[in-house]
């Protein structure tokens, strides 16, 4: 398997140059989660131009100040929504000046894969963004004017020498491109089988692994804990998978998507050979143990400091997605 970053740093929104009392209109709500109310303003005294997924441009007829943070949607989705914090999504989104409508950090839009992400991890940098994002649909795109406790002092710290200012308010337009289930939906499945790991989920469906004092099987073992009802991961596919990694004979988690709040892009050819042949034929919603010897592993090298010699590992894969290889 491939290296996985331990945290989201926005390095891409970092390294990317980009050459209010009016009355509230009512909240919306999806699935059964109710948004907080949009404020008209907004839109009314920001004008922002670009189609959703590529890089906006904003302009404003003279400075936008609030003291407390306000957003308005120009576009409404109508797909999956962020009903909590830990739910994992895809955002775009570009900073402007709330003095003068300039442009100061963004996303890269498309030019690499966006890797989904627990949004909580964005509320950290950005907690002002909350009210926007939380119960939006996915293909919404939204102007948010962030007062200046809307951004956290580390983030206005790390992005100094980008432009970005040190106090007052500044304006975000967010694209939001994809919502994932934070974990498996299926139906439990009875496995047969000794000597091998059991698995138990708390209420979020995050997994807990024990591993027997025993020896690791030999061989690859694959067993479903969930069956999903969704497609069937092909040859070809990328998998968007939740997943805690184990080591057999520590009986330690090395890694796990869980923590870093980054979920799995499971690309053919960028995994180990073990985790990619887990996957294949499993369908999306279901849950996967695969118990992985060393040779479709990480053999006689390891991996790093976390990952000894001759290891046998034990995933357990959440597969709450997957980018289908286009037809030819």
């Amino acid at each position: 398997m491939r290296k996985i970053p331990a945290v989201l740093t926005l390095t891409a929104l970092a390294g990317l140059s980009l050459v209010a009392c009016a009355p509230a209109s009512d909240a919306t709500s999806s699935a059964g989660c109710t948004r907080a109310a949009e404020n008209d303003a907004v839109s009314t005294a920001i004008e922002v131009t670009g189609e959703f997924g590529q890089a906006p441009q904003l302009s404003l007829a003279q400075p936008f100040e609030t003291d407390r943070t306000v957003y308005a949607d120009l576009e409404t989705g109508d797909g999956a929504a962020i009903e909590d914090v830990d739910q994992p999504s895809v955002l775009e989104m570009s900073f402007f000046s709330a003095e003068t409508g300039d442009p100061i950090i963004g996303t890269s839009y498309g030019e690499a894969a966006p890797t989904p992400t627990s949004t909580s991890r964005w509320l950290d940098l950005f907690p002002g963004l909350e009210d926007a994002l939380l119960c939006a649909e996915e293909g919404t795109r939204t102007v948010v004017a962030l007062s200046d406790d809307g951004v956290a002092d580390a983030t206005r710290a790390q992005y100094a020498m980008n432009g970005f200012p040190q106090e007052g308010g500044v304006i975000a337009v967010v694209d939001l491109r994809r919502v994932y289930p934070t974990a498996a939906w299926g139906s439990p499945v009875y496995n047969t089988g000794g000597g091998l790991p059991s698995v138990v989920r708390d209420p979020q469906g995050r997994p807990g692994i024990t591993v027997p004092d025993a020896q690791p099987p030999a061989d690859l073992v694959v067993q479903t804990l969930l069956e999903g009802d969704g497609p069937t991961i092909g040859e070809g596919d990328t998998a968007v998978v939740q997943y805690t990694g184990v080591l057999w004979d520590e009986k330690t988690v090395f890694d796990s998507s869980w923590e870093n709040g980054s979920l799995l892009l499971a690309t053919p050819g960028g995994m180990i050979p073990g985790f990619e042949q887990a996957l294949q034929g499993q369908k999306v919603g279901s849950q996967v143990m695969a118990v992985i010897p060393p040779e479709l592993g990480y053999g006689e090298q390891g991996s790093g400091a976390t990952i000894p010699a001759d290891a046998t590992l034990v995933f357990v894969i959440d597969i709450v997605g997957v980018e289908e290889t286009p037809a030819s």
